[in-house]
């Protein structure tokens, strides 16, 4: 019975699926604005120690779709496609740090007085990164498997919300603005658990798909995707 949710996929749902992560995932200007009016939204729940406010953060997030497709192309053994995710997810990194920091920085002083309690009791010991290790795990499969069922894909979203990768980097930022050492390991560690937990279960559940033969539609959608950089990048020179 295990066996039979993942032959229960056509290749059309299969080629859909590594289209969309592609574009999902591509590194183009409304993508990374995304991923700063997520960090931003995140740094203000740090700041106003609003769980609310966090969470609908990681609602606009498109953080997860490079890892995800990070793990897609190691699967495929697709070099082209693992490099444009790694970097993308870099390029991601460093905006999300750069606008946390300046966020926090420029807003500090209406921040409640001592920690927020929304991030003062994560990843205090070894045990709860273990845990979050696991949690960002069962994510990547819900993420991977809800990526690849058409009638599934409207669960993403929610999925994003369940493992943290805006938040820490929010708090990364946060730690930067108040020369907090402790925040920005701690956080920067849970960060990349997260980040291995999705590409080890993902790399899993792909597996089990059978997205080897797949690397065609891979560099036709890449080469769409370039295009369409091109072009942007055209726009703004002129």
């Amino acid at each position: 019975m295990f066996f039979q949710l993942f032959e229960n996929v056509t290749e059309k749902d299969k080629s859909d699926a590594v289209e969309k992560l592609i574009t999902q995932s591509s590194p183009r200007r409304d993508f990374f604005l995304l991923v700063i009016l997520s960090i931003s939204m995140a740094t203000f729940g740090i700041v106003l120690d609003s769980v609310v406010i966090l969470i609908g953060s990681m609602l606009i997030a498109p953080v997860l779709y490079p890892v995800i497709s990070l793990a897609m192309g190691i699967v495929m053994h697709d070099k082209v496609l693992v490099s444009k995710s790694f970097f993308t997810l870099l390029k991601s990194i460093m905006y999300a740090v750069v606008a946390a920091t300046f966020i926090s920085f420029l807003f500090l002083k209406f921040s409640h007085s001592g920690d927020p309690l929304v991030i003062k009791a994560i990843v205090d010991t070894e045990q709860s990164l273990i845990m979050y290790a696991i949690v960002a795990a069962i994510a990547g499969v819900a993420a991977s498997f809800a990526m690849v069922k058409p009638n599934l894909n409207a669960t993403i979203p929610g999925i994003a919300v369940s493992v943290s990768l805006v938040p820490p980097l929010a708090a990364i930022g946060y730690g930067i603005s108040k020369f907090n050492w402790t925040f920005i390991t701690n956080f920067s560690l849970l960060f990349l658990v997260n980040i291995a937990g999705i590409i080890f279960s993902s790399l899993v559940v792909f597996s089990f798909f059978d997205f080897r033969d797949k690397q065609k539609v891979a560099a036709k959608s890449i080469q769409k995707e370039e295009r369409i950089l091109e072009k942007e990048n055209n726009t703004e020179v002129e």
